[in-house]
């Protein structure tokens, strides 16, 4: 389980994040929406410590994360995989290279960097990408492809960590509707089959309500809704969005992607 209890990142005068307490059990599919600076990509970036909380605890499964250095912090980071908006590939490398990058911290960096990958890991990587119908491309430079097949292959990358989280920070932003479903799709297959817990920032009430079982929404920093999509009023959106939320409120209805993403509150 990931326990976040009053966690705050301040830079200088402002509450980027202000005093967040939440429990996210294992193989839940949680939505993380609001505004642009609403605090989402920091939260996101604490629990995988690229940030450090100004104050606050977070643990998983009692493991004091925030207390994490050395390696010990480099595991942490292996088990909790980022996707970022503009995918941070490797342009020059290949699509295969590119995914093995997913297994730095159990390989030494210049064998990495000079391709000597086991064949575990080769196949590794060539399941995941398969998976994502990237298979074609393996030998491609990741500069040459879209911009939804570079996102496949950053989930491939984070597949390959063998996480037991991802974190993915807007990974549809800058998608076109065809690839934002192939990308959530995939998200949603791999927190189905895998049970991988999946915190995913998103904009878009309908992509939100669609496919995460749990919809965390934040402004100005705090949590000001915690649950079910069926129970994301358009009051609440309102709260959230202002008036950008009144386009997206025929979305509210939709159904979630699976039964199995519902949201149930953790025990304390």
């Amino acid at each position: 389980m990931l326990v976040l209890e009053g966690v705050t990142k301040r830079f200088g005068a402002v509450r980027a994040v202000d005093d967040v307490s939440l429990r996210i059990a294992r193989g839940q599919f949680v939505g993380i929406i609001g505004r642009s600076g609403a605090g989402k990509s920091t939260l996101l970036r604490m629990v995988n410590r690229l940030n450090d909380p100004s104050s606050g605890r977070i643990s998983w499964d009692g493991s004091d994360v925030t207390e994490l250095r050395g390696q010990a912090l480099r595991n942490w980071r292996q088990r909790c995989a980022m996707i970022f908006q503009q995918f941070n590939l490797v342009g020059r490398l290949d699509v295969l290279t590119n995914v093995l990058m997913g297994r730095l911290n159990q390989r030494n960096t210049v064998a990495t960097l000079m391709k000597l990958f086991s064949r575990e890991d080769r196949m590794m990587a060539i399941a995941a990408l398969e998976q994502l119908d990237m298979g074609d491309y393996l030998a491609q430079r990741a500069e040459t492809l879209s911009g939804g097949q570079q996102q496949r292959v950053a989930i491939c990358r984070a597949l390959v960590q063998e996480p037991d989280i991802i974190l993915a920070d807007e990974p549809i932003a800058s998608l076109d509707p065809r690839n934002t479903a192939v990308v959530m799709d995939a998200l949603a297959r791999i927190n189905r089959d895998y049970g991988i817990t999946v915190l995913c920032n998103l904009h878009d009430l309908d992509i939100a309500t669609e496919y995460c079982g749990r919809l965390i929404g934040m402004k100005a920093g705090r949590v000001v809704f915690d649950g079910h999509p069926a129970m994301l009023t358009p009051e609440i959106s309102q709260q959230l969005y202002g008036l950008e939320a009144a386009p997206a409120q025929a979305g509210l209805a939709h159904s979630v992607g699976s039964p199995a993403d519902a949201f149930q509150p953790a025990a304390a």
